[in-house]
């Protein structure tokens, strides 16, 4: 972060700039923030709540069993990103994803990825509680590992995950009134699909048809699947890799849900 302080313009003998307009210009904000976390970072996200402006969750990438996530924000006053919350995760966040809750109706709630899937909620006190472990492994002496998961932005009561196990699953979340400290969010299996003929390494939803129903994955067989919550039985492989790369991210285009762009392992091309 810069330590080079906003300075205010000499002004001319006779001006009439009020005390409060001189006071803005010193608080105005710089075009860069930095934020220096106690470890190395590997997953973050946004907020996008209103009235949680300027807020992050970061995950930390510590090659041990406990690691941590921290909640971020901007203090104003201070000019700078300050912690609100540091709390413990097991294993590293492959990813963290605030609530897609732009009207502040549910919850204040974030998810994170790694070993299983964890719902936490934040209380205005800033404590951090986890709400519930969503795990659906049907051997409970093998835990595959989750790579990545994405939270319905049309029904945040829909959240997918991908696995290496093959496998992408679909939760339905169910939310609840906040009652004290009693937990508010549990959740189920909606439906559990084999995607992919090797491990699935992302999944994300499409705006298409609504926005709620319609779903891509990529996967280390290097292609990307298309599929329909409404018909689950039946996939179609709109994208496959030349050279059977194996493909590790994708995203939807936001503005026009015919596109969408992944990239494979080792390569410097992006596919759309």
């Amino acid at each position: 972060m810069s330590d080079t302080p906003n300075v205010i313009p000499n002004m001319p003998i006779g001006s009439h700039q009020s005390s409060t307009s001189a006071k803005s210009n010193t608080t105005k904000r710089k075009e860069i923030y930095r934020y220096n976390a106690p470890w190395c970072i590997f997953s973050m996200n946004w907020s996008v709540r209103p009235d949680k402006r300027f807020r992050l969750a970061v995950g930390s990438f510590i090659e041990e069993y406990n690691n941590k996530v921290q909640v971020i924000y901007l203090d104003d006053e201070q000019g700078e990103f300050v912690v609100q919350s540091t709390f413990a995760h097991h294993y590293p966040t492959s990813k963290i994803m605030w609530i897609p809750d732009t009207k502040c109706i549910f919850p204040d709630l974030l998810a994170t990825s790694g070993d299983y899937l964890r719902v936490w909620r934040i209380n205005e006190d800033s404590e951090v509680k986890n709400e519930c472990l969503l795990n659906n492994n049907k051997n409970s002496d093998y835990c595959a590992p989750l790579t990545s998961f994405d939270w319905n932005e049309v029904d945040p009561n829909i959240i997918g995950t991908s696995s290496i196990d093959t496998t992408c699953t679909i939760w339905a979340l169910e939310t609840e009134q906040v009652i004290g400290h009693t937990n508010v969010v549990s959740g189920r299996v909606e439906s559990q699909l084999i995607a992919h003929d090797k491990e699935v390494y992302d999944i994300a939803f499409s705006r298409a048809g609504g926005g709620r129903d319609v779903f891509a994955s990529v996967g280390a067989d290097g292609s990307v699947r298309m599929f329909d919550l409404r018909h689950l039985e039946h996939s179609n492989i709109v994208y496959e890799d030349s050279n059977h790369s194996p493909l590790l991210r994708l995203a939807w285009n936001k503005q026009d849900a015919n596109y969408l762009a992944t990239f494979a392992m080792d390569s410097v091309e992006e596919d759309y």
